[in-house]
């Protein structure tokens, strides 16, 4: 005989059901309540730009620890980058195609791709953190709240001149980047590939378009942009003392690469 549904069995797989859909619902919530946050915050940072005497003079500071404390982390990665690009051109083109089609695909590929892409995931971790994790620690140790009792705005004391830091910054170090990863590209394809200079720069003359740099340009701010606002969001959203900055630090990255990643697409399609 065919088993039949005891109503202890189907009590149970009615309570996994709606368990789930429960916990869909509240995903679907807290998404759209933290898009809502993040959208009052990004309106107060817009408001705080008027308050230049609040945020200028933090200005300056943080585009030193946003940017140039960032450069040699950019530059290490750029030159193995740049070298590895230049040995894997020569594997996959010997033979088939002209050697100094690795200066084309070195360039071309530091300054679309791997130059603003790689910065910008380094830099997620590392000022992305940074920026949550500082904040994150104001916030649990109620500093900000004294910024508010004094009378000062922690949107535009706090916020803003990380983000525009952030945004000014991130295109310089991804210009640089892209500069030493093709300059190594190179000095390896002159030292391990028997290439000449000649060759090497008629590769990167060869395809050449001053558009490609401003794209990297426009990447690279968006990248700027989009890693100190979730920086800030993420730090400033803190609860549940250091447990909660480390969550919040990791959130802060995970969520910085993702979007990165995701601009990094829409950009190739609306911009190429």
């Amino acid at each position: 005989m065919r088993p039949t549904a005891t109503p202890h069995r189907t009590a149970t797989v009615g309570r996994g059901l709606f368990g789930g859909l429960a916990a869909v619902g509240r995903g679907v919530s807290g998404g759209l309540a933290g898009v809502g946050r993040a959208s009052r915050l990004g309106v107060a940072a817009g408001r705080s730009l008027g308050k230049v005497g609040m945020w200028a003079p933090q200005l300056s500071p943080q585009m030193a620890r946003v940017g140039v404390a960032s450069v040699p982390i950019a530059l290490f990665i750029a030159t193995f980058t740049g070298i590895v690009m230049s040995l894997q051109a020569s594997y996959t083109l010997t033979g088939t195609i002209p050697l100094y089609f690795v200066g084309v695909l070195v360039s071309k590929t530091m300054i679309l791709e791997l130059g603003p892409v790689l910065t910008g995931l380094t830099l997620a971790g590392r000022v992305g953190a940074n920026i949550s994790a500082e904040l994150g620690t104001m916030r649990v140790t109620e500093q900000v709240d004294a910024l508010e009792t004094l009378a000062y705005d922690p949107v535009a004391y706090l916020v803003a001149p990380r983000v525009l830091a952030g945004t000014i910054m991130f295109p310089v170090v991804a210009l640089l980047a892209v500069t030493v990863g093709i300059a190594s590209g190179w000095v390896a394809a002159l030292q391990l590939l028997d290439m000449s200079s000649a060759e090497f720069v008629k590769g990167l003359r060869l395809f050449f378009e001053p558009w490609d740099v401003w794209f990297c340009v426009i990447k690279s701010v968006s990248f700027g942009f989009v890693v100190t606002s979730v920086g800030c969001f993420c730090g400033l959203s803190t609860r549940g003392g250091a447990e909660g900055v480390g969550r919040s630090t990791t959130r802060a990255v995970v969520a910085s690469s993702m979007i990165i990643l995701f601009l990094d697409a829409v950009w190739a399609a609306v911009l190429l």
